[in-house]
């Protein structure tokens, strides 16, 4: 049951990025939230004063209705940290900080004392570094949030979706369709991606995104479109089989239980506008090949979602971008964009009026 008042947990992602600055920059802000940090209070009240703004933190009570965040205040659970941290110096050590904050942060939202759950940048490398030296592997263990919080969550198939929705929260006016871009397959090496995509998978794929675009997004009948793998969709199977043998099948077979789908289309026209404008979503194959257009068109505003989770969970579009911490250069864009989705979502939900922040 979600709270009157929605409760948000932040991370602060990898602490020695730009995600404590872009956290503080977001706090200058009225929310019609609680915006609960969970991590080091004592990170973000240094990197308060090296951004020169003011900030006020308030220790998270869960039991309580919730408090709506002010211009300059913020409520935390606290992480404590182990090592110093250095703006703009990645510390591999700093990575058990940030899976301790990140599990409980998964924690408090299974157990509903926050409703959503907003995701900073992190380090993958440093993480997989961090991890390796305890486990003995050498193998990357952890491939990006979406499939640790799958993992977590004891959800076995989940769907990474961008969209840059939230410029219509900021400006009701704007005339550009939403574009909302789904992934067949996540962080993969390219190689592995045709081995990937089987009937199963992406199955389970466009259901998770369907019902999620209904019940999530509050889309009656989403219109969902599908990438081809291969150059022109496959040219007849002239260029590779996968549309013939498995993307077809699939979408014949869901199209026919009442899910309204098109394709497979080739990837180098399906984000044109005759296209985009009669989608509710589009399904590319994998990573680059849809996130490259969405973030081409409004990096900075895109927001990162994870399908098919218990909970809603977003994440800004950037990495930790070390050079800008602690500088003041960073841009918050993405993660306010982010807060003011989960925010809307949020209500969605609920059937509450949309609230975001007064920016």
């Amino acid at each position: 049951m979600i709270n009157k008042i929605p409760k948000i947990a932040l991370t602060t992602g990898d602490p020695a990025g730009i995600g404590p600055d872009i956290i503080i920059q977001l706090a200058q802000f009225d929310y019609d939230a609680e915006l609960v940090v969970i991590g080091d209070p004592d990170l973000l009240k240094d990197r308060a004063r090296k951004l020169g703004l003011p900030l006020k933190l308030n220790n998270f009570n869960k039991d309580e209705c919730g408090v709506k965040s002010k211009s300059g205040l913020l409520s935390f659970e606290k992480v404590p940290l182990k090592y110093d941290v250095n703006p703009g110096q990645p510390n591999i050590a700093h990575s058990g900080y940030v899976l301790e904050s990140l599990d409980k942060a998964i924690a408090y939202c299974l157990n509903k004392n926050l409703d959503a759950l907003v995701t900073g940048p992190i380090n993958k490398h440093s993480i997989n570094t961090f991890l390796k030296s305890h486990q003995k592997s050498k193998k990357m263990i952890f491939t990006g949030h979406t499939e640790y919080l799958a993992e977590k969550c004891k959800c076995p198939h989940v769907v990474m979706m961008l969209t840059d929705e939230s410029k219509k929260i900021k400006n009701q006016n704007i005339t550009d369709k939403i574009l909302r871009v789904a992934l067949a397959t996540t962080h993969l090496p390219l190689k592995m991606v045709p081995e990937t995509i089987n009937t199963e998978s992406l199955e389970k794929t466009i259901k998770i995104l369907n019902k999620e675009l209904k019940e999530t997004f509050n889309i009656n009948h989403p219109k969902i479109l599908i990438c081809g793998l291969n150059p022109h969709a496959g040219e007849e199977g002239d260029l590779g089989l996968e549309e013939i043998k498995i993307i077809q099948p699939c979408v014949r077979k869901l199209y026919g239980s009442g899910i309204k789908l098109t394709g497979p289309l080739p990837a180098d026209t399906i984000f044109t506008p005759k296209y985009i404008d009669k989608a509710d979503a589009i399904l590319a194959m994998y990573h680059d090949q849809g996130l490259s257009v969405i973030k081409s068109r409004s990096f900075g505003e895109t927001v990162n979602i994870t399908l098919g989770l218990p909970f809603i969970r977003t994440s800004v579009d950037h990495g930790t971008a070390f050079e800008l911490a602690g500088t003041g250069k960073a841009n918050p864009e993405s993660l306010i964009s982010s807060i003011n989705l989960t925010i809307e979502l949020i209500n969605k939900k609920t059937g509450k009026k949309i609230a975001s922040s007064s920016e």
